[in-house]
């Protein structure tokens, strides 16, 4: 259970983790990123970025390094630990190469970046559990007084021992971190004591023209780190909040060699693939999440962590010639009904398909109760360098519930 201490850490050295921290960054994905500004605010509760990397495999080493570091390791450690992943890939053109002092700089934004979003995160999520959040509602702004160049408003919420209810719209973007190296935190109490102020300070809305964020936050740091958790990366591409479909989309082209649509809403995208599209074409649709990456490990031996999911527009048409005309226990999927598949796979239970693909690759059905209808999708692994996706193969709905099992 949270209290209202803060999480124990050291930013340059060996540190003490905590469970709600490590689970936050678990359940971030893989997304490439040509510059620090595609991917904006909430967005980087979901996504695992480093600006500039758009290779998969180089994506995957640093995040490797980044959760080492995450779990006890030191800045020295990461910096050896980066510049063994630079060499083994040949990563070249990357922001503070070419200097000792460039490169310091940049590995100290990465390190500090992620701990210091992480632990934020993960004491959010802790200060948000019911129980703990009945008995001390109220969360005040702690100003690190121990930083040597103090952001002056900062200082100031500090100061004034800012005190407001959790739910209270400040937080929604100024929980901390609100910054680059950003230190602040919030603590938890029952209600304000004597003294505490009750209210933001006048004009703490406004935003700043340079930044596009409120005055006193850095830009892209107007937002409470961990409270998007649960939003979907499509969702996010959706918001503006990913902001480079054109990039991804040649990103995934480049791996699956077929061309990738990464902006079109899924409804649209099925309604013109079942009346034709002038070629084939496959629609982006977010990534698979861990808890279900190691499901499908389990059951096919193949890892599949990080990969893409992509619907065909052959798999719309499949679907729509194959299923759901039989007049008894089926009905006809609707384009709106594609919006459930990456749910399907990433929170239902799922099963090996005996039968595999054409190019032998193997394949899984997963199922989900929606209402009184069961959804049943079949997913082929496309495994490799330059597939790395889960493909739907079809889509068919059985109608009416199922029925209990009678008592013995």
């Amino acid at each position: 259970m949270a209290d209202d201490t803060p999480a124990q850490e050291a930013i340059d050295g060996a540190r003490q983790q905590f469970a709600e921290q490590i689970a936050f960054l678990r359940r971030k994905l893989n997304l490439p990123t040509e510059t620090w500004r595609s991917i904006e605010r909430a967005a980087h509760d979901r996504a695992f970025v480093v600006a500039g990397v758009m290779k998969a495999d180089l994506l995957h080493d640093l995040r490797r390094a980044v959760d080492a570091a995450v779990q006890g390791g030191s800045i020295g450690q990461f910096r050896k630990d980066f510049d063994a992943i630079v060499a083994k890939h040949g990563w070249t053109g990357w922001t503070g190469e070419g200097s000792r002092a460039g490169k310091a700089w940049r590995t100290r934004v990465i390190y500090q970046t992620n701990i210091l979003t992480s632990v934020a995160a993960g004491r959010r999520a802790q200060l948000m559990e019911p129980e703990f959040l009945k008995r001390r509602p109220y969360w005040r702004y702690v100003h690190d007084d121990g930083v040597m160049h103090a952001r002056p408003l900062h200082k100031q919420w500090g100061d004034m021992r800012l005190t407001l209810r959790h739910d209270d719209p400040f937080w929604a973007t100024h929980y901390p971190p609100n910054g680059w190296g950003c230190r602040c935190r919030v603590v938890a109490v029952a209600r304000p004591a004597e003294g505490d102020a009750t209210a933001p300070p006048a004009g703490w809305q406004e935003k700043d023209p340079r930044t596009g964020a409120p005055v006193g936050l850095d830009e892209g740091w107007d937002y409470a780190p961990g409270a998007g958790v649960d939003t979907e990366l499509r969702q996010l591409v959706q918001d503006k909040l990913i902001s480079y479909p054109p990039a991804i989309g040649k990103a995934l082209s480049a791996e699956i060699k077929r061309t990738i649509n990464a902006e079109e809403r899924i409804e649209d995208f099925v309604e013109r693939a079942r009346t034709g599209l002038p070629r084939e074409e496959d629609l982006w649709i977010g990534f698979i999440e861990p808890q279900a990456a190691a499901k499908v490990k389990e059951l096919t031996k193949e890892e599949v962590a990080g990969f893409t999911v992509i619907l065909p527009s052959g798999g719309a048409r499949h679907v729509e010639m194959e299923h759901g005309h039989d007049g008894g226990s089926q009905r006809p999927p609707r384009p709106e009904d594609y919006a459930h598949v990456l749910d399907i796979l990433n929170a239902a239970a799922m099963r090996l398909t005996p039968d595999l693909g054409r190019q032998q690759q193997k394949r899984v059905t997963v199922s989900k109760e929606i209402g009184s209808e069961t959804f049943y999708t079949i997913w082929e692994i496309m495994p490799g360098k330059r597939n790395r996706s889960l493909k739907l193969v079809t889509l068919y709905i059985k109608t009416g519930a199922k029925k209990k099992p009678r008592a013995p």
